[in-house]
């Protein structure tokens, strides 16, 4: 029997004495043949519960879960404390129509002139077109949606004729589009665009649904027994500003993965390494969005699923506060620990899309109590200082505890250059319980997961998921009842021990990742892989945005010495998206000049 540990509550934790422990998970890194042997046998039921039992106790999952007293009580959803407004925002109407809404934001953001852009009169080596560059081409009849949404159907079709497969869309109608983007060219013809998102191209993550398509998840199946009545509440809201969906993007099958493998469809590549993943789950919107093939994408997040291939794409990501939009429609919609999020390739476009998207459901506004929505406004010289008074919280033991220096490096740099430039205070933090957060996380949105799928697992569809996703399965299936409960005590505990960071300061800091893309084994491309190291590197920032329900974004600030993408993440107080899309503004105009083209990109407004 293992030795029972006694945790003192989380008010009477000595952070001077908490002392930083490397992340080592122990499991092999399986491929072909030999991981498909093994998945059969973890499924085994005397064997494969022994071999579960054992990686759990071997990674110090049972300790914790079983033979530890947590004096708190169990927290089953995000609880925050009541939160004062941010400074020198704009207060969004959430019950109001989202096309009033993105009007709002719209006038918040720094001067530009689309025209100077347009003309090549532009600094930047490498820039990516914004929303507004294209409401300045239709609106000036220099292009029309019609015009981009050709270029795009004949990008996509080359894409699904690649061997081995690497798709960008599970699902892709080239009418559906052509129809969508013949309504929003008569609009402007007739001088009544719907808003500045109007002839916009944005691709929906495939476990959120969009009519007319299905919503596969990335699976073979669950549009079978799961059928599509109508658009999920974030893509209602979209439509009604007149965006134009391209289709439903690629995914790890399920969401249960990092690195965006799909053996079902074929594997979306990196834009910037089409040898590496994008990342995951939500690896096809953030590839459509690098690659210049749409100027934002809804990807789903709960457990760095937008931030993370955001970050290894060199594109924006970002997650809301738990609550914030209504999840409604998705296939993550019962979750407590996910969000539905945008990606864009800039911070501007990011704020105006997720302006259409908020939201608060009438459940979770009693529940949650959230304060209004703002967007930072940008739009003034910023008199008041306010970003020059945000404290950045850097935990830097935690910080540096990455595959390559590069990216410990970079991040630093950038934060250096930020207080030098704006005047931002940097504080050392620490950040306690790190491994219980993780493990509290895998318990969580592995076991609601679990109660998602099991009715289609009992019918036997269970056998009809990928090899990876069967041996999560395997692994969530060891979780009991009181795992659960003693998961949600942890939740409670270390919520506390960041509302007590945050009287500190006003956002911690992180890189997004622990390594920048990894290179794809060929072997895993027909039947996937398993390899807990890469998605400990991946997730390594990540969990607190999803357990704790905060607010985080991933925003580019340059390469490593291979040219792979770097995104510094910014964590943010419950409710806090206007701060922390203030200070992204802000590196993201930092690091403009080192903006690189990526090897597949394509320009579908100007070609």
């Amino acid at each position: 029997m293992g030795k029972r540990r006694v945790m003192v509550a989380a008010e009477d934790v000595d952070l001077s004495a908490v002392k930083y422990e490397q992340e080592e998970i122990k499991a092999p890194h399986l491929t072909g043949l030999i991981f498909k042997l093994s998945v059969r046998i973890v499924e085994a039921p005397i064997v494969g519960s022994f071999i579960v039992s054992a990686m759990k106790k071997q990674n110090k999952i049972t300790q914790l879960l079983r033979n530890t007293l947590i004096p708190e009580g169990p927290m089953f959803k995000p609880e925050f404390p009541p939160q004062e407004l941010e400074a020198a925002v704009v207060v969004l109407d959430e019950d109001g129509k989202p096309e009033d809404r993105v009007e709002v934001a719209l006038k918040c953001l720094p001067q530009y002139d689309p025209a100077s852009c347009w003309n090549g009169n532009s600094i930047q080596s490498f820039r990516y077109w914004k929303i507004r560059d294209y409401a300045y081409a239709y609106r000036s009849k220099l292009a029309t949606p019609s015009m981009v949404a050709e270029h795009i159907i004949s990008v996509i079709d080359e894409f699904s004729n690649k061997k081995p497969p690497q798709p960008l869309l599970i699902t892709f109608n080239p009418e559906d589009v052509r129809s969508q983007a013949a309504a929003s060219t008569k609009r402007f013809e007739e001088g009544n665009p719907l808003s500045i998102l109007d002839g916009i191209f944005v691709a929906i993550k495939d476990d959120i649904d969009c009519c007319p398509h299905p919503s596969k998840g990335g699976t073979t199946w669950i549009h079978e027994v799961r059928t599509v009545k109508k658009d999920a509440v974030c893509v209602s809201r979209l439509r009604s500003c007149g965006v134009i969906f391209i289709g439903k993007a690629n995914m790890h099958e399920l969401g249960m993965g990092t690195t965006g493998n799909n053996s079902n469809y074929g594997t979306t590549r990196n834009p910037h390494a089409p040898e590496r993943y994008t990342g995951g789950s939500s690896s096809g919107p953030a590839a459509l969005v690098a690659s210049g093939l749409c100027s934002a994408a809804l990807g789903t997040d709960g457990g760095g699923s937008v931030r993370i291939p955001s970050s290894l794409c060199g594109v924006v990501g970002l997650k809301t506060t738990y609550g914030r939009t209504d999840i409604g429609g998705s296939l993550c919609e019962d979750g407590t620990v996910e969000i539905i999020g945008p990606i864009a390739s800039t911070v501007e476009d990011v704020m105006l899309v997720y302006s259409a998207i908020l939201g608060t459901s009438l459940a979770d506004r009693i529940s949650l109590k959230p304060s209004p929505p703002s967007v930072p406004n940008l739009s003034l010289y910023d008199s008041l200082n306010t970003l020059g008074s945000l404290r950045l919280g850097k935990y830097t033991a935690w910080f540096n505890d990455v595959h390559s220096t590069d990216i410990s490096d970079m991040c630093e740099d950038v934060l250096s250059l930020l207080s030098k430039t704006h005047g931002c205070e940097m504080v050392e933090i620490v950040v306690p319980e790190l491994h219980e957060m993780r493990t509290a996380h895998l318990v969580s949105i592995g076991s609601e997961f679990l109660n998602a799928i099991n009715p289609y697992c009992e019918d036997g569809y269970g056998a009809k998921l990928s090899y990876d996703s069967r041996t999560s399965v395997a692994l969530f299936r060891s979780f009991s009842a009181s795992d659960y409960i003693a998961a949600q005590c942890l939740r409670r505990r270390i919520m506390y021990h960041h509302m007590e960071i945050f009287k500190k300061v006003d956002v911690i800091v992180t890189p997004t990742t622990g390594m920048t893309a990894p290179i794809i084994p060929p072997a895993a491309l027909k039947d996937g892989e398993t390899d807990m190291r890469v998605t400990g590197y991946l997730m390594r920032f990540v969990i607190a945005g999803n357990l704790l329900g905060l607010p985080a974004i991933s925003v580019p600030v340059g390469y490593d010495k291979q040219g792979l993408p770097i995104g510094l993440q910014l964590i943010g107080r419950p409710w806090g998206e206007s701060s922390i899309l203030r200070l992204a503004s802000a590196i993201e105009e930092l690091c403009a000049k080192s903006k690189k083209r990526p090897v597949q990109y394509f320009d579908v407004l100007k070609s």
